[in-house]
């Protein structure tokens, strides 16, 4: 669902970043609603002490306004490059978690998957940090520690249910719409190819996605997870190649390979595991 984030954010025109938060996560917020009220869940769900509700809000909306922030503030190749070392990140961390052991075939995975990263975001270039876009490079750097620090909380939160998601997106609707009315110029959705992007997002990588993420770091491998996430670049810059939104280049082909081992390697014990079983 993540891949599809940068072609949808493409076709839905021009809305500012902030509005279009606010329009996704209402609808991601809407998605919820109906699934408690489909599984006969009450709002009782809710009732969860504040250290929940403080790391769901700051993860979800701190990780977007630092983002928007980053890019508005640095070059976006640099930025986002710099905003993906979340899965790293979630890879190293992860040794602080009970009953988790951090070895060397995890720490190597990651780094593969952040060089097949760096080979797609930068495009085969050379980066370059200016020093004149340190507050840029600072604040995705604060973006990747938001995310990953998210995700590894969320695990210590496992007895949490991921319907709280819902009042997390709730939440992150409402501060983006006051982000939107304090810093930007509304700008509607033109057309019914725009409003069903719109949709869409609220659907999958702006709604969707995070219920699964959620249920997925909490009963997941977490390793596998932090490494293999790095397939979000990749699989993103497909969907848009696919779409004609962007030329297939011999580095995704490179960045494939890199991502694959790296994410080959953190799932090690994995695969051995599942061998056992078949013998």
């Amino acid at each position: 669902m993540w891949a599809l984030l940068a072609l949808l954010t493409a076709l839905s025109g021009n809305v500012p970043p902030f509005q279009l938060a606010a329009m996704s996560f209402a609808i991601a917020s809407a998605i919820g609603l109906v699934m408690l009220q489909v599984r006969g869940v009450g709002f009782a769900v809710f009732r969860q002490r504040p250290a929940v509700w403080l790391v769901g809000v700051a993860g979800l909306f701190g990780y977007h306004a630092l983002y928007f922030a980053a890019l508005r503030n640095a070059p976006a190749a640099e930025a986002s490059l710099i905003a993906y070392l979340w899965p790293l990140l979630i890879v190293l961390g992860s040794a602080s978690l009970p009953g988790e052991r951090l070895r060397w075939f995890h720490i190597l995975g990651a780094v593969l998957g952040l060089c097949g990263a760096a080979l797609i975001v930068t495009r085969g270039g050379a980066v370059s940090l200016d020093p004149r876009f340190a507050l840029g490079y600072g604040l995705a750097l604060l973006c990747a520690l938001t995310w990953s620090s998210y995700s590894l909380l969320s695990r210590r939160f496992g007895e949490v249910p991921s319907d709280v998601v819902t009042g997390f997106c709730l939440a992150t609707a409402v501060l983006s719409l006051l982000c939107h009315l304090a810093f930007e110029t509304t700008v509607w959705p033109q057309g019914g190819g725009e409003w069903t992007a719109v949709v869409l997002l609220g659907l999958m990588p702006v709604g969707g996605a995070f219920y699964v993420w959620d249920y997925g770091v909490k009963r997941g491998d977490i390793q596998v997870i932090g490494a293999a996430s790095y397939a979000a670049p990749l699989l993103s810059t497909l969907v848009l190649v696919l779409a004609g939104k962007a030329e297939m280049r011999l580095e995704l082909a490179a960045a494939a390979l890199l991502i694959t081992a790296g994410a080959g390697l953190a799932a090690l014990p994995l695969f051995k595991r599942l061998s056992r079983r078949a013998a």
